[in-house]
């Protein structure tokens, strides 16, 4: 991908993590790339204490809904459902939630939240309250590689790919 396709400016947005992992597309682990498409990306969540808490990000620089291509809106809400059954599948959650706020610092990237609620998850941590689970301790963040398996095993369940 080109830095153009990227920031659709012709330059790379050096403060935005999701472009600069885009960047080393081909070199990312499997929770960095767990499904693509020519528009989208998902990845699993860093800093989360939730397992299976994915993120599905345009493949090029955008920070606002309204700016989506018309090419990727019309894929946006078949991957959310995909997401989430491929959730309910591996995760064996009650339901998802869908978030996109896109303000955080190095985050201003459009990016959607597809979060896992499980069986059993305190009231306190449903709904927006879901959010207490990211920026956990260190020690309780979902591991490099548990996230790696989540990704394959979720992968399984992705195939084929969006229509079109």
């Amino acid at each position: 991908m080109t830095d153009q396709s990227m920031t659709g400016q012709g330059m790379t947005d050096q403060g935005c993590y999701p472009c600069g992992t885009e960047a080393r597309f081909a070199g990312l682990p499997p929770r960095e790339r767990i499904a693509f498409d020519e528009h989208w990306r998902v990845v699993h969540a860093i800093g989360t204490a939730l397992p299976g808490w994915l993120v599905l990000l345009p493949r090029r620089h955008v920070t606002a809904v309204h700016d989506l291509t018309d090419a990727e809106a019309a894929t946006l809400g078949a991957w959310q459902v995909r997401l989430s059954r491929a959730l309910r599948s591996v995760t064996g959650c009650d339901k998802s939630y869908v978030a996109q706020f896109a303000e955080a610092e190095g985050f201003s990237h459009v990016h959607f939240h597809i979060v896992p609620r499980p069986p059993g998850l305190p009231q306190e941590r449903r709904g927006p309250g879901v959010f207490a689970m990211l920026g956990r301790p260190e020690g309780e963040w979902v591991t490099d590689g548990e996230a790696d398996g989540m990704a394959r095993e979720l992968r399984a369940h992705l195939r084929p790919g969006p229509p079109r």
